[in-house]
């Protein structure tokens, strides 16, 4: 049985050379691009796939024919040539099987491919309706998010628009006391020149009197309280300056977000109304690669937090800063008024001990004479109580002396030896204190002295001091600024 395409008569009629290499057969072709099937020829009468690019390609096998040698030649007719009875079944290169089966493999291909196609358009049909709900789903989801941001930043903008309001009230709050500071700052500077003058004239008191009395005391004590009244105003007066410029700088902060959130609002509402059949909508090709954006939900909310955070730890201190300048103002007033009465009372008081001051120095010099003659006598018997313990230190030390003079092992350190240098060391020892006993003696001997010559000397400048308390200095201390001028408000 011969099969289409295959003439074997006249193959082995005109035996000619055959190149090396040639293209296989269709069927060859085939069976190689399935790769799961035998091979199985197909004859040339069937039809072939309407693409054939896409169904075949290169078979792995090239088949190919033994070349003609001699050895070939040289055979006999006989050996050469097979009976013609038998070229079929020699030649034949297919079974009725392998035919059978070639036609259920195309079958079976076919039925994949057709099933394969047709879970494809389902599978198509499906996706395409899944795109749609997923896009629009999508848009939805946008646009909530887009109307939630308009929501968020009118939350935001509302916060803003009512810390700007509270911020600007509390900054004319905050002007109108500094304004009163610095009148009340003014009006220190007359009590301070009327204590400096007490203190000038008080220094022309002569001799004793020229001491730092409870009345000098108390000047000095008015000075510094003016001036420490004058130095909290003026730190006070540098604060509130500096707590307005830090206002003025949180009020731009508040103005500059709430602009920037009235242009994102004004934006943010356009694209939330924007749908797929509004006007002005078109491609921008590239625009989800563009990331122009600086900021997060949580740093964009923590950005305008922090500025009404500021804004209101700068109000809370502009308005405690309000509170320390009107209780500063009042405590400064009542301080230089009790120190000016304070200095009046001192005034007065030395001006009644002054008077009765010569009969106390006489006194008290009679009694510090009487001290001066007591220690004498104490520093005179301290100085032979001195002397007296040379002896003994003479005879321990002469006793040491000899005992080292003992030959050999008699140098022993017995109990006599130590009980001796205990003897030394305890007589240095007493002799170190008196010593020291009389140094102190002899310093409050010389206190003693010096206090007699203060007290002699200060019985004759009682009448100038006198002069100089109650005529000059109290003469000038009549007026006082008032209260109400002393606050700032006049």
């Amino acid at each position: 049985m011969e099969l289409a395409g295959s003439p074997l008569t006249a193959t082995y009629a005109h035996p000619r050379s055959t190149p090396t290499k040639f293209l296989p057969a269709i069927s060859t072709m085939a069976s190689s691009y399935k790769n799961r099937f035998p091979y199985y020829p197909l004859p040339q009468s069937f039809s072939l796939p309407w693409m054939p690019s896409a169904y075949y390609k290169t078979a792995a096998i090239n088949p190919t024919l033994a070349p003609f040698s001699k050895s070939s030649q040289e055979l006999t007719p006989s050996k050469m040539l097979p009976f013609v009875s038998n070229r079929t079944t020699l030649f034949t290169r297919y079974t009725p099987d392998d035919w059978y089966r070639s036609n259920l493999t195309n079958y079976k291909a076919s039925e994949t491919s057709r099933h394969n196609a047709e879970r494809l358009r389902v599978d198509t049909s499906r996706m395409i309706q899944d795109k749609y709900q997923q896009t629009k789903k999508t848009q939805v989801e946008s646009t909530k998010n887009l109307g939630d941001r308009v929501n968020d930043i009118e939350f935001w903008k509302s916060e803003l628009c009512r810390e700007l309001d509270e911020m600007i009230g509390e900054t004319n709050a905050l002007t109108d006391m500094k304004k009163r500071l610095e009148r009340a700052l003014a009006e220190t500077e007359a009590p301070l020149q009327v204590a400096q003058e007490c203190l000038l004239h008080r220094e022309k008191r002569m001799g004793i009197d020229l001491v730092h009395d409870d009345v000098e005391k108390q000047l000095f004590t008015e000075v510094d309280v003016i001036r420490s009244c004058q130095e909290r105003m003026q730190r006070y007066l540098d604060k509130a300056k500096a707590q307005l410029a830090s206002n003025r700088a949180a009020q731009h902060e508040l103005e500059r977000d709430l602009a920037n959130k009235q242009a994102a609002h004004r934006i943010d509402d356009k694209c939330h109304h924007l749908r797929n059949t509004s006007d002005g909508i078109s491609y921008y090709r590239g625009v989800e690669r563009v990331d122009a954006t600086i900021s997060v939900p949580e740093s964009w909310a923590k950005f305008t937090d922090d500025n009404i955070l500021r804004s209101q730890s700068e109000r809370a201190a502009s308005a405690k800063l309000r509170d320390n300048i009107e209780n500063l103002l009042v405590v400064t007033a009542n301080e230089m008024w009790r120190q000016f009465n304070a200095v009046n009372v001192a005034f007065t008081n030395r001006i009644a001990e002054t008077a009765d001051a010569k009969s106390k120095i006489q006194t008290h010099l009679a009694k510090t004479l009487q001290e001066i003659f007591q220690i004498e006598m104490n520093i005179e018997a301290v100085r032979k109580a001195i002397r007296d313990k040379g002896p003994p230190l003479k005879v321990a030390q002469t006793r040491l002396d000899e005992r080292t003079r003992r030959p050999n092992v008699e140098l022993c350190r017995d109990t006599a030896q130590l009980r001796l240098v205990n003897e030394v060391h305890e007589i240095d020892e007493t002799i170190q204190s008196l010593q020291q006993r009389l140094r102190d003696a002899e310093d409050t001997l010389q206190t003693l002295v010096r206090a007699k010559s203060v007290l002699e000397h200060d019985l004759a400048v009682k009448a100038n001091s006198l002069f100089i308390d109650q005529e000059k200095c109290m003469g000038m201390r009549k007026t006082f600024p008032s209260t109400a001028r002393l606050v700032g408000y006049v």
